[in-house]
């Protein structure tokens, strides 16, 4: 489903508006992904992360971390995040914030990452066709079920309008 909403000047998902959500809703993401060498271990070499464990193959051996290099954390909260954005954000303004990141377990690539959501809160604007800010708590897990992160994401999103603009269309828009 879309609807045509000129202030995108394109077609856009029918939901995620701000108007969508609500405290305590829960959703689990369509999509999940497979981590690959460059997105796990790319990020940590290029803001300069020291720690061995995502770019030496051979530091971990042994370790209760397993015997596998590491993911860089930040692009598993990225992973995460990304999953959910089609469901979250695609209505957004602004990405306000990103706070509580927790990496609970570790990654390795070829670890298959899930997300989920919940909102925490909703906060509307300052009128009834302003942006509202809306809080989600996300969280990714492995494909054996094991959750190895979660934090709170706070994003700025449009109001659905009123009217024409957030009708579906009556054909295929081009």
């Amino acid at each position: 489903m879309t609807s045509t909403d000129s202030r995108h000047g394109g077609v856009l998902g029918s939901s995620g508006w701000f108007d969508d959500f609500h405290p305590g809703q829960r959703m689990r993401h369509f999509r999940a992904a497979t981590v690959g060498e460059i997105e796990g271990s790319g990020p940590a070499k290029q803001v300069m992360n020291t720690a061995q464990a995502h770019f030496n193959d051979h530091f971990l051996t042994g370790s209760t971390l397993g015997d596998e290099r590491l993911v860089f954390g930040l692009a598993t909260a990225s992973l995460v995040y990304g999953l959910a954005s089609q469901d979250t954000a695609e209505h957004a303004v602004a990405e306000l914030g990103w706070s509580r990141l927790r990496f609970l377990a570790p990654v390795h690539h070829g670890d298959t990452i899930e997300a989920f959501s919940e909102v925490v809160s909703v906060t509307p604007g300052a009128d009834d066709e302003a942006p509202g800010t809306v809080v989600f708590r996300h969280w990714g897990r492995k494909q054996d079920k094991v959750v190895v992160f979660e934090g709170e994401r706070s994003v700025l999103l449009l109001r659905r309008v009123p009217g024409p603009s957030s009708q579906e269309p009556t054909a295929p828009v081009q």
